[in-house]
Formats: C-alpha cells, sequence, structure tokens
C-alpha cells in the first residue's frame, strides 16, 4: 500500500513551501529516512525525509508552490523488492528489447500535453514568466527544466511535464493567472532525437497544433484580455502572436501603442528639439518582480497600520572607540571572536528595554503584549535580500556571546541556511545602515515589533566638550516606533538611556 507524503508543519506563519529541489527521481526506490526533497518556505531551506522504504511517486514537481499538508509524493511499499528481481529474469534477449526504443527515431503520439500555472499558495493569484530555458519547437525531456516562473514570494523552475517539442503560449515577461496556459508539449515516443530525427518529426508533431489554429485565433490570454478590457480595444481588432493565432499580454501592449501612434503621425511638422547634441536620452523600462511589488505592498502596509514616528539622537563614540582600541586583540584571542560595535549597542538595547518595557511590547489585537525578554532581531543583508535572525534572551548573554551568535546568524543568513526558529519572534530590532555609508535615515518598524534602532556611519564632526570645541567620532542613532503605545516621552528618554551607555561603557560592564 502506498503511503500519501505531506508537506508537514513548519511554523505558525507558514502556510506554504516550494519544492526546492527533488533529491530523487519519479520511480526511484528510497529508504526509511532517506532525504528525498528539498523544501523552501520564506524563511528557511529544510530536508523532507522518506517515512518509509519504496518506490518514490512524484505527484509535485520542482519549483511548484504548495500549501501546508499537500501530498506531494507517495511511497509504495515494496518498492525495493520489485526493482531488485527486475534484472534478475531479463534474458539477453529482452535487454536488447529494452535497449531498442532508445535508439529508435522519435515520433510524434498526437496527444498535446497543456502545461499550466500551477496553484502556488491561497494568497498568489499570478505569477510571471521570468525566464525561458528552451526555445520554441525544442524538443524536451520529461522534468527537463524548461522555464523559470516567478511568484510574489520566491523564483520557481518549471519542469516539462512530457517527451514531445515544445510550444510556447506564454512568452517571457508575460503574467499569468494561476491555471493560464503556459505552454504545450506535442508529445513523442521513442529515444531522444538527433538534429535530423528532431528535423524530421516536427511536421508530423505540427499537425494537431495546425488543428487547434481556429480555436486559438484571436483569443486573448487571460492577462492580454484585461489590458484590451480596460483600454477598450476589441480582441477582433488585435492581431495574435502566439500559438495558433493566440493574443498575448505583449500583443495587447503593443495594441495600446498602436492607437496613439497614429494620431502622432503628423509629427514630423513640429518644430525641431532644442537640443539637437550632446548625450543620449535613451529610457530603459524594467517589468516590477512579484517580489518586489510584494515588499512594496507590505513596506506600506507597516506605514498605514501603524503609526509610526521616528526621534534622532547623536552618539559620541570616542569611549567605546577607545575601549575597543584597547583590548580587541586580547578579545580576539581570548574568546576566538572579534570586538564589534554591535554588541555594545545590543548590551545597551537591553538595558534600555528593562528601563522602558513599552519600546519591547507589541500589540496583539486589542492588548498589549509586554515580554520581560530581550530576542533583538539583527538585520543582515545577504545576497537573496534583506533577512533579520534573532539573538535570544540577549540580555543574559556576554559581549563575546553576542558576537559570536552575530557570527553565527550572519553565516547563516549569507549561506541560506537559517532555520524558521532562527527567524520567527523577536521584540525589538536593530539595523546597520551605516555600513552602507547611511548618515542619517527613518528606519521602519518590523511588525509586529513595536520599535527598531537604526545605526548610522561614524563621522568626525566638531562637538563642544567642557567649553571647548573638540572633533569627536560622532553616529546619528534613530529609533521609528509604534506611537499607539509607545509615547514620546518613552522613546526620547529610551533613546537617551543608549546613548548614556555607549558614551560611558563601563557602565555596562558594572550594570549601572
Amino acid at each position: 500500500m502506498a503511503q500519501q507524503v505531506k508537506v508537514p508543519t513548519v511554523g505558525e506563519s507558514i502556510t506554504e513551501v516550494t519544492i526546492a529541489n527533488w533529491l530523487k527521481k519519479d520511480g526511484d526506490v528510497v529508504k526509511m529516512d532517506e532525504v528525498i526533497a528539498e523544501l523552501e518556505s520564506d524563511k528557511a531551506t529544510f530536508e523532507l525525509t522518506a517515512p518509509q522504504a519504496g518506490t518514490l511517486k512524484i505527484t509535485k514537481s520542482k519549483g511548484e508552490v504548495v500549501p501546508i499538508g499537500t501530498v506531494i509524493c507517495e511511497i509504495a511499499n515494496g518498492g525495493a523488492t520489485a526493482v531488485a528481481a527486475t534484472p534478475t529474469p531479463s534474458s539477453t534477449s529482452k535487454e536488447t528489447k529494452t535497449e531498442t526504443p532508445s535508439n529508435q527515431p522519435m515520433k510524434a503520439t498526437g496527444a498535446i500535453k497543456e502545461m499550466k500555472v500551477p496553484a502556488v499558495g491561497e494568497s498568489i493569484t499570478e505569477v510571471t514568466i521570468s525566464t525561458w530555458l528552451k526555445k520554441e519547437g525544442d524538443y524536451v525531456k520529461l522534468d527537463e527544466v524548461i522555464a523559470e516562473v516567478e511568484s510574489d514570494k520566491a523564483t520557481f523552475e518549471l519542469p516539462a511535464e512530457a517527451n514531445g517539442i515544445l510550444r510556447i503560449v506564454a512568452k517571457e515577461k508575460t503574467t499569468l493567472p494561476i491555471g493560464g496556459l503556459i505552454c504545450k508539449i506535442e508529445v513523442t515516443e521513442g529515444g531522444a532525437p538527433a538534429a535530423a530525427p528532431s528535423t524530421a518529426s516536427t511536421p508530423t508533431a505540427q499537425a494537431p497544433a495546425a488543428g487547434s489554429v481556429s480555436y486559438a485565433a484571436g483569443t486573448p490570454s487571460p492577462a492580454a484580455a484585461k489590458i484590451l478590457d480596460e483600454k477598450g480595444i476589441p480582441a477582433g481588432q488585435v492581431a495574435g502572436s502566439g500559438v495558433g493565432g493566440r493574443i498575448t499580454k505583449d500583443d495587447a501592449v503593443k495594441a495600446q501603442a498602436a492607437a496613439p501612434a497614429k494620431e502622432t503621425k503628423p509629427a514630423p511638422a513640429m518644430a525641431p528639439p532644442v537640443i539637437t547634441s550632446g548625450g543620449t536620452r535613451g529610457e530603459r523600462r524594467d517589468k516590477m518582480t512579484s517580489l518586489r511589488k510584494t515588499i512594496a505592498k507590505r513596506l506600506v502596509a507597516v506605514k498605514n497600520e501603524t503609526a509610526m514616528l521616528t526621534t534622532f539622537n547623536e552618539v559620541d563614540m570616542k569611549p567605546v572607540m577607545d575601549l575597543r582600541s584597547k583590548y580587541k586583540d586580547q578579545f580576539k584571542e581570548k574568546f576566538g571572536v572579534g570586538l564589534g560595535f554591535m554588541s555594545f549597542f545590543t548590551k545597551a538595547v537591553c538595558v534600555a528595554l528593562k528601563d522602558f518595557p513599552a519600546v519591547n511590547a507589541s500589540i496583539d489585537k486589542d492588548e498589549i503584549v509586554y515580554h520581560d525578554y530581550c530576542d533583538v532581531s539583527v538585520a543582515v543583508s545577504t545576497p537573496r535580500g534583506l533577512v533579520v535572525p534573532v539573538i535570544r534572551n540577549a540580555e543574559s548573554l556576554s559581549m563575546n556571546q553576542v558576537e559570536a551568535e552575530i557570527v553565527r546568524l550572519a553565516t547563516r543568513a549569507r549561506d541560506g541556511k537559517l532555520s524558521i526558529e532562527e527567524m520567527t519572534g523577536g521584540t525589538f530590532t536593530i539595523t546597520n545602515g551605516g555600513v552602507f555609508g547611511s548618515m542619517l535615515s527613518t528606519p521602519i518598524i518590523n511588525a509586529p515589533q513595536s520599535a527598531i534602532l537604526g545605526m548610522h556611519n561614524i563621522v568626525e564632526r566638531p562637538v563642544v566638550k567642557n567649553g571647548e570645541i573638540v572633533i569627536r567620532p560622532i553616529m546619528y542613532v534613530a529609533l521609528s516606533y509604534d506611537h499607539r503605545i509607545i509615547d514620546g516621552r518613552e522613546s526620547v528618554s529610551f533613546l537617551v538611556r543608549v546613548k548614556e551607555l555607549l558614551e560611558d561603557p563601563g557602565r555596562l560592564i558594572l550594570g549601572v
């Protein structure tokens, strides 16, 4: 009896995962607890193991985004026995028969496999064809990656669902709704073709496509239909360049440009431009990715759903820099990690959060949740984007433990190996734009937290100390906070407390 393998629950806030990679192929024999796939959520990548031994039957392709609890494969009992027994009774003649089809020329079966956009999550309604890895008319093999498709949460690979000739319906950069037709595969049988068989099989394989011209001709894709409706252009007035004459999104966009172009034909009669020489005046337009659109929506949501305000102060970093310069070599030799500024800021923040608990709180519906611990989120820039791993119970860690944890989390973040537990939670966030040269900024709150501290670059500035003008290394710091639960007095006092602790770092060590 086959056992169904479902996507396990991987966290309270995770509703879907992407099948990043199948480590076993359809029909392979797997052992119990053997890793068969890698699943990726929006926070971490983890391995999926086989719950029993048997023959693997894959039901969800690599790159698909599936909700939690969805069946992605089945493992049939007795698979190992069946596969092991197969070679034993086979004779030389049978082996010859098995090898023969691979040498036979490819021939069309007349079947057409339509590949449509799979369901990739409850909140996802459309995807964009990012890149075609195969060309129109190419021969593709089953499970061979033919395109890259992008949703607002991830980019995944699209594998071929059959052996045959590829007929592209949706061109690159086309946005399709869930269930929209991406391409067709004219199914063939026989071995992988060389150049000659591929050419010979094309006329045969094209026969079914020719029969579908009358059906697709003049029919817009869902995305194209939407554009034509918005512009009030009848589909009958647009020539389709897709398979069988189907109207694609690009056709609809060009139709938009065609209408005003007719009205601007008298343009040559206009006066010449004032600027006739010098630099070029070219323009370039890139389609906004689904991921970037989602980030934009979430950032706007935070701005709209919180009463966000930012207060500023400046910190004289000379005491910290002097202490660091004096002991950094001994610190490195004893603990094996460098002494950076983040440990000073983290410890100062933890002390200030104890003094002003509202800054460490969050809103849950109509309740304010106060935390008696400090889980400090630290923003880390990675090749995939900005991630915010969490330093748990930072208030109870020593300076060297904080530095070691920051190094560990940053390394795992850049390697894409952060677990869900390392990404979730957090009661307060620190972000350091100073490493990129930022002088001043207003960081956006990391919801559902209520405050975030922004660090900036250190610049020597003239300041007055004891009635004299001196040059000191100054850093501007910013605290963005949710005014719904944090009053102005608390926010300003919190930032002043952080400033005092950093300008007298001995207080951090003594705890006063």
